[in-house]
């Protein structure tokens, strides 16, 4: 995993002083602990590398402390001063230059500030994946916001990441949704018929059906059935797809890749991997539907592929859509599934395996149900009979911005209560509110120095406040923050980098007098220091697809 200068320097340091001081041959950089203790008086920095080491070593923490103290060079790590401190920790003290070269870094790197170095990993991301049946409702809003944000922090970390739509456009959902645009349509003639059982009531529905009544007039009255409700698979389809998109662009996420089942029918990518898994003895006949032998691979029973009607269960075109990603020269994937997909990870993981592949190469990442509440009540959701509560009424109720941090400032593996009356606040109550708040402030501290004449200073030499070091310690902290949301896919963590971000800030802000006429050289330090705070909060509000207001 990256660091950044700071704890790298400390790491190799530590490293060169275990090996030097004949207490290991050679040790991971990786494996040594570096923290920022939340006591100042602690150091800038701390690590437990001597309790790790007791076990290996059969000594006491403390001595294996001060037996690396005894080779440590403070000099190449840019430290103050080095204490040992209860059981065995080892506390640095850095040297100023050490924590306000960090501003340099930020001004020269600019929206840059946090990249990590490209390791041509290639992953494939799948989320949201609605079924194009109609709008996309509160799950999807945070299947899509979690997702575009997990798609942006690993690229920033140096992944190559693909963001994938599948588009279930060949079940059951699409054929209900032609047979009620069909209905309607009959409707608008006087014709009666009966909607289909899990047909679609939204307005959508209505609207489509008015459309085509305006454009073909009484058509598909005298048309074949069949061929009928063909027309409307493929109109609905193409409708409610082009609303998707459009929502999902506005919501700020997109795609490089739209995936159709169909084309998994079309291009006949489904009985080959039946056969293949068949050739290599995973399948078997019985009650004459064809089997998995899933259990193989630890799933806790095995799955039919194709049912003694002779159609495919849903898993069948599923594990031929995940070998096609694997075709497309991805090493991982990564599938945003919904809570009620938990089951679905073991069989697809098997099914993985059994077609040669690795169980970690798929991850399966679940979105926990999400429920608003609004005046104290519970909103209720239904997609069919059109009172979902859509993306579109979120951006319209509280815009963009308030809607995809919310969904992203939790655990998406946790239940989450979407409380929209805090979304609406205009206050630092709001978290949203309250970041973005705070990059306002910094853009006005410039505004205003331009207008007195300060410049920012290239050297730092007066910084040494509590406040400022704080700050400096944390802005150092952003490349570690993004390798580790990266790493476990958890952009919650960018969200929480953000809320200390800003708050540190106003503290630094009300403690510490930026614009300082009688002290011009220290304004000019602590005007970078706010430049690079500015760069670093607009890259992470970027990271979870949140804009920075210049202007509030």
């Amino acid at each position: 995993m990256a660091t950044n200068k700071i704890e790298a320097l400390l790491k190799e340091s530590i490293k060169n002083a275990l090996v030097q001081g004949d207490l290991v041959e050679e040790y991971n950089t990786e494996d040594i602990n570096i923290e920022i203790p939340k006591d100042t008086s602690h150091g800038d920095y701390s690590t437990n590398i001597a309790m790790q080491l007791t076990r290996l070593l059969h000594k006491n923490p403390r001595d294996i402390a001060n037996s690396i103290l005894a080779t440590f060079d403070k000099e190449s790590a840019n430290v103050e001063k080095v204490e040992i401190a209860g059981p065995g920790f080892i506390n640095f003290f850095m040297k100023n230059d050490a924590l306000t070269s960090v501003i340099k870094d930020v001004l020269e790197k600019k929206e840059h500030y946090g990249d990590g170095a490209p390791n041509h990993i290639k992953y494939d991301v799948e989320f949201v994946s609605a079924n194009p049946t109609g709008d996309l409702h509160l799950g999807h809003a945070k299947g899509a916001a979690v997702g575009d944000s997990i798609v942006r922090v690993m690229r920033k970390a140096g992944y190559d990441v693909t963001a994938e739509y599948y588009i279930n456009d060949a079940g059951k959902q699409i054929t209900n949704l032609a047979l009620s645009l069909y209905t309607r349509y009959l409707a608008l003639f006087g014709v009666e018929r009966e909607m289909p059982a899990d047909g679609y009531y939204g307005q959508d529905v209505k609207d489509i059906a008015a459309k085509v009544k305006e454009e073909h007039g009484d058509k598909f009255l005298h048309i074949n059935e069949e061929d009928a409700i063909h027309f409307f698979r493929e109109l609905g389809t193409q409708h409610e797809l082009a609303k998707i998109k459009d929502i999902l662009n506005e919501f700020r996420v997109h795609f490089d890749y739209w995936f159709s089942e169909t084309s998994l029918y079309r291009e006949n990518m489904i009985q080959p991997v039946i056969d293949e898994l068949d050739k290599r003895g995973y399948l078997y006949k019985q009650d004459d539907a064809l089997w998995f032998r899933s259990t193989d691979f630890g799933d806790d029973k095995d799955r039919v592929l194709i049912k003694n009607d002779g159609s495919y269960t849903y898993f069948t075109p599923d594990i031929a859509y995940h070998k096609n990603k694997f075709d497309r020269g991805f090493d991982y994937l990564v599938d945003l599934f919904g809570a009620d997909h938990h089951g679905y990870i073991n069989r697809m993981k098997a099914a993985m395996q059994a077609l040669g592949y690795n169980k970690d190469q798929l991850n399966i990442d679940i979105m926990q149900l999400v429920q608003m509440v609004e005046n104290g009540e519970v909103v209720k959701m239904s997609k069919r009979t059109g009172n979902a509560v859509t993306i579109k009424d979120l951006i319209e109720e509280i815009g963009v911005d308030a809607t995809r941090y919310f969904f992203v400032s939790k655990a998406a593996n946790t239940p989450f209560e979407f409380d929209l009356g805090l979304a609406k606040l205009q206050s630092n109550e709001n978290p949203v509110y309250y970041a973005q708040y705070a990059h306002a402030r910094m853009c006005s501290v410039e505004r205003n120095a331009k207008e007195k004449g300060f410049a920012m200073a290239d050297h730092f030499e007066l910084l040494g406040n509590e406040k400022e070091i704080e700050l400096l310690k944390h802005i150092n902290e952003f490349p570690n923050e993004v390798a580790e949301a990266a790493k476990n896919r958890a952009p919650h963590k960018i969200a929480n980098y953000i809320q200390k971000l800003a708050q540190l800030f106003h503290s630094f802000y009300n403690d510490c007098h930026v614009l300082d006429e009688e002290n011009r050289e220290l304004s000019s330090e602590r005007l970078a220091l706010v430049e690079a705070s500015r760069i670093t909060l607009k890259n992470a509000l970027d990271l979870i697809g949140v804009t920075a207001p210049e202007q509030m």
